[in-house]
C-alpha cells in the first residue's frame, strides 16, 4: 500500500481517542477499588488477592454476566450516559449475591461505533459508582471500536462479576422451608428490564415522548426511564450475615413469579399478596397508556419489588428493621407453603426448575 493509503484511522478506529478515554476514566476506576486489588489499572489482566478464601471450609467462586438491554437507547436519546453503568452493576452483582456470595470484582466491555472519550468516561464513571455501591472492585475492562458495524453514536455495555462464598453458607432452594416468609425490598422503578415494552408504549406511536412531564411521575418520561437500578448487594449481605436467610430472589426479566420460583425447591410453593404494596406510578402509566394486560405486566416488570429475601417467620421483623435502617423499603409480601398436586403457579420458574408461585389479591 502506498503512502497516504489505508490506515487504522482511515478505517474508522481512533486510537488516540481511546487513549484519551482511558485517561478520563482513570479517576473513576481508582474510586472503585478494594485492598485486595493487585497492581495498577491498565494491565492486560486484573489481579485480585483471594487469600481470604484460606479461612473457608469450602470456598466457592460465584460468577455472573449480563448487560443493560434497550435502556441504553433511552440513555443515548437523552444524551445522559453516567447512570447506565449503575444498571449494569446491579444486573450482574445482584445476581451473584443471591447465593450469599460477597462480590469481589467486576470487569466491563463497552462496544462503540466511535470512541467519544467524554462519553466513554461517563459510562465508566457510572460503572465505577455502581461497584462502589456494591462493595466490589472494578479491575479492568475493554472499550472496542466497531466502525462499519455500529453507527458512531451507538454503544452497548456488558459486564462480568466474580464473588466468593463459603459452601457452608451457600443460600438457595435447599434451605427453604414451608412456613418461611417473603420479605420484599422495594425497587427504584423499572430497573433494567422490560424496556422494549416500556419504550414501545411510552415512546412509540401514540406515546408520550421523552420530554413529556407526567404528573403521576413528578418528572419527565425520560427522567423516569433513566432512574438507576437499585443495588441490593450490601443490603443482602447484611441480612445474610445477621439473620438466618434461606434464599434471595433477584427480580429481573420474567417478573416476580418466574424469578421467585427458581429459588424454591420443586415441592414447595409461595403465595405473594398484592395487597401488601402498591407499584410505583410508572407501572400504572404503562399499563393504562398501552392497555397492557395485568398478566403481561407481571411477566415483564418487577412491579415495585426488586429483591425478595426468604427467611423464617420469626426473623421477619428484624429483617425489615435492618433494611429500613439502610434506606431500603421492606415489608412481608407473602409466605412459602407445601405445593399442591398439579399446581403450576402463575409462571414457570425462570430456567425451568423450581417451585410454584402465585400472586393473590389486588394491589393496594
Amino acid at each position: 500500500m502506498t503512502a497516504g493509503g489505508a490506515s487504522y484511522a482511515a478505517a474508522g478506529v481512533d486510537v488516540e481517542a481511546g487513549e484519551r478515554a482511558v485517561a478520563l476514566m482513570r479517576a473513576s476506576i481508582a474510586a472503585a477499588q478494594r485492598p485486595e486489588v493487585v497492581g495498577d489499572f491498565g494491565g492486560f489482566a486484573g489481579l485480585f488477592d483471594i487469600s481470604a478464601a484460606r479461612g473457608m471450609s469450602r470456598p466457592l467462586l460465584a460468577t455472573s454476566t449480563d448487560g443493560v438491554g434497550t435502556k441504553i437507547a433511552v440513555a443515548r436519546a437523552m444524551d445522559v450516559h453516567d447512570t447506565i453503568g449503575q444498571d449494569l452493576v446491579a444486573m450482574v452483582i445482584d445476581d451473584l449475591v443471591v447465593c450469599g456470595a460477597e462480590p469481589l470484582f467486576m470487569t466491563d466491555y463497552i462496544a462503540v461505533g466511535a470512541v467519544v472519550p467524554e462519553r466513554v468516561a461517563a459510562i465508566v464513571s457510572g460503572i465505577a459508582e455502581g461497584c462502589r455501591l456494591a462493595g466490589c472492585a472494578l479491575v479492568g475492562g475493554e472499550t472496542a471500536e466497531h466502525p462499519g458495524l455500529m453507527e458512531p453514536d451507538e454503544y452497548d455495555v456488558a459486564g462480568a462479576g466474580t464473588g466468593l462464598v463459603d459452601g457452608d453458607r451457600l443460600l438457595g432452594p435447599e434451605r427453604v422451608r414451608a412456613g418461611d416468609v417473603l420479605v420484599a425490598m422495594g425497587s427504584s422503578g423499572l430497573h433494567s428490564n422490560g424496556y422494549s415494552l416500556a419504550r414501545m408504549v411510552l415512546l412509540g406511536d401514540g406515546g408520550l415522548g421523552l420530554g413529556a412531564q407526567v404528573e403521576e411521575l413528578g418528572r419527565s418520561v425520560g427522567e423516569e426511564l433513566l432512574e438507576p437500578t437499585r443495588i441490593y448487594a450490601q443490603d443482602c449481605l447484611a441480612l445474610a450475615h445477621g439473620l438466618d436467610v434461606h434464599a434471595f430472589s433477584h427480580v429481573t426479566g420474567g417478573g416476580l413469579a418466574a424469578n421467585l420460583a427458581r429459588v424454591l425447591p420443586s415441592h414447595l410453593a409461595a403465595d405473594l399478596d398484592r395487597s401488601t404494596w402498591r407499584p410505583q406510578p410508572v407501572f400504572d402509566v404503562i399499563a393504562t397508556l398501552g392497555r397492557v394486560a395485568p398478566a403481561d405486566m407481571e411477566r415483564t416488570f418487577n412491579m415495585g419489588i426488586g429483591m425478595i429475601a426468604v427467611l423464617p417467620e420469626h426473623e421477619a421483623d428484624a429483617a425489615i428493621g435492618l433494611l429500613s435502617g439502610r434506606g431500603v423499603p421492606a415489608w412481608v409480601c407473602g409466605h412459602v407453603r407445601d405445593r399442591r398436586d398439579g399446581e403450576t403457579g402463575d409462571a414457570e420458574a425462570k430456567g425451568g426448575n423450581g417451585g410454584a408461585v402465585t400472586l393473590l389479591g389486588s394491589y393496594a
